[in-house]
Formats: C-alpha cells, sequence, structure tokens
C-alpha cells in the first residue's frame, strides 16, 4: 500500500510539472503565456559575513593606510570620509587620501566611492556626506545632487565598460536588503549577460577582471572628463 501511495504522490507531481510546463508554453486557453516557472537569481555569498556583521564591527570601514585615525564614528561610511580627513590634515595628499579610501569623486553635498565588496568590476555608490538613513527626509539641494551625481556617473559607465545594462538602486533599511542601515548609499553597477556564473553561485567566489584600485582610478578619471 506504501509503494502505491508513493507512487501515486509522483505521479501527481509529474502531472503537475507537466501542466505548468505545458500551461506556459500554450497560455490558459490558448492565450499567450502569464509567466514562467524561471527565476533569475543573483546569488552574492562572499558578501555575507560583511552585511551579517556590518553593524557591531569595530572602526569598520577605516582602511589600513588610514589607520592612525582614532575614532570610530560606527558608520562604515562617515568612518571612511573622516579618516580621511584625519589623514590630510596630518599632512597625507587629498588625492592619496581619497585613494586610500577608494573615493574617486566629491562634489559639495555628496562623493562618490567603489563599494568594497563589488558585485562587478564599476560597482560605485554615490552617498551624502550627512548620516541620513532615509531618501526622504534628505534637503532637497542634496536630493538633487545625488540624481546629477547618478547620471555623470552612469555616463562614465557606459564609457568606460560598454555595459548591456546597468542596475541602480537604493536599499533603505535592513528588511529592504541594505547592509549599512544608518548611511544610506545609491549603487550603481554595470552588467553584462550572463555575468552571473556557476563560480558565483557554487564556488560562492566572484571572478572580476581587476582590482578595486583599478576600477576606481578608470572611474575618477572616467568622471574627471564628463
Amino acid at each position: 500500500m506504501s509503494g502505491l501511495v508513493k507512487k501515486t504522490n509522483e505521479a501527481c507531481a509529474a502531472d503537475h510539472c507537466n501542466f505548468l510546463r505545458n500551461f506556459c508554453k500554450r497560455g490558459h486557453g490558448g492565450a499567450a503565456p502569464r509567466y514562467t516557472p524561471r527565476m533569475d537569481i543573483l546569488w552574492t555569498p562572499w558578501r555575507y559575513r560583511y552585511v551579517s556583521t556590518a553593524d557591531t564591527a569595530q572602526r569598520q570601514g577605516v582602511p589600513a593606510a588610514l589607520a592612525a585615525w582614532p575614532g570610530d564614528t560606527h558608520c562604515v561610511f562617515c568612518n571612511l570620509l573622516e579618516s580621511a580627513r584625519y589623514a590630510v590634515g596630518k599632512g597625507m595628499a587629498a588625492l592619496e587620501a581619497d585613494r586610500a579610501a577608494n573615493i574617486i569623486y566629491r562634489a559639495q553635498h555628496c562623493f562618490l566611492c567603489m563599494n568594497a565588496y563589488p558585485y562587478n568590476s564599476g560597482h560605485a555608490m554615490i552617498l551624502p556626506y550627512a548620516h541620513t538613513a532615509e531618501f526622504g527626509t534628505l534637503d532637497a539641494e542634496i536630493a538633487t545632487e545625488m540624481m546629477f551625481l547618478a547620471q555623470k556617473l552612469e555616463r562614465a559607465l557606459r564609457r568606460i565598460y560598454r555595459p548591456e545594462g546597468i542596475n541602480m538602486g537604493l536599499n533603505l533599511g535592513k528588511a529592504a536588503g541594505a547592509g549599512v542601515t544608518g548611511h544610506l548609499h545609491l549603487h550603481m553597477l554595470p552588467r553584462w549577460t550572463g555575468d552571473t556564473n556557476f563560480m558565483t553561485v557554487t564556488g560562492e567566489t566572484r571572478v572580476l577582471p581587476e582590482s578595486l584600485d583599478e576600477a576606481g582610478e578608470r572611474l575618477r578619471q572616467g568622471l574627471a572628463q564628463d
């Protein structure tokens, strides 16, 4: 009897799969298909260690070259800015400090920096200097400058990387996927068809053709030319 039940369950599962397959091919009642059972998933397991400790780690975001700064704001991005500011105050050239911090462009209210845990080459972020978590609370001139810089960065990415597409977005809050919840940051990264492959999914390894420093320098020069 148990064998009969097992066979019946397997047969039902097979029938269900066949129904979905045929439904997606022909559509319900002969109409065009309304959905597909496939879902593309961008796995990013290499980011887990960073995301899971971003709110608790000490002096997160302070580069080794700027470690002389003694403080801790308990914010990755504020630490980045403050350690660079401290180094310049101690005599380091501003460009050298920015390179150490992976800051690639500074404007009046916002700055651009490379993502230390990139999804792809050229993955950069646009951030306000002000420590704030909500886009809706930004002053109008800061929000406007962020959008201006987004346009500027998109142009640079398209010139330098010739991507097939670009992802741009804000993750506001932990439930929305933000690794750093207290300081909003606008992600922008170039994309290519098939850029998520077996190395990412099965090997928990991201294959990038250039170093973070090289990508940052290319974008720094590209932004300066815009």
